[in-house]
């Protein structure tokens, strides 16, 4: 199982290019050009990997995407789960998306105040996923 927890930012900045000092406010507007980070889902699964279990995050801030966006990842690199979620919910609700469905998973107020956190569900299920992906391999 490959759990990839947690996305890393899409763009960042080379050491090579980030500026020695401070930058100067005098020298009028800044321009900032960021590079994209590699993406290694594809890799993972096509090459590294291609008989594992494979879960990828999918991080939106309009829930109206969440699962067109997951989908779309779905059908890109062709893994198994992609667990959604959207910022301003991302500790109390997610979505399981697979091939076949979406579950939903969150916790109630009960829950939240009990200290349950919604890491607790999401790992449960993808317990149970991975042992029916291992069944069926």
């Amino acid at each position: 199982m490959f759990y990839l927890a947690a996305a890393v930012s899409d763009f960042y900045i080379p050491a090579s290019e980030m500026p020695e000092h401070k930058i100067e406010s005098s020298s009028g507007p800044l321009q900032i050009t960021m590079k994209m980070v590699p993406k290694m889902l594809s890799p993972l699964v096509k090459d590294w990997a291609p008989n594992a279990f494979v879960i990828s995050f999918k991080l939106e801030t309009d829930a109206t995407i969440l699962v067109p966006r997951a989908r779309k990842a779905l059908e890109t690199y062709r893994h198994q789960v992609v667990v959604a979620n959207v910022l301003d919910t991302r500790r109390s609700s997610v979505v399981m998306v697979t091939r076949d469905c979406e579950t939903c998973l969150s916790i109630s107020e009960a829950e939240a105040e009990a200290g349950v956190e919604i890491e607790e569900k999401i790992v449960k299920d993808l317990k149970f996923r991975h042992t029916n992906f291992i069944e069926q391999q």
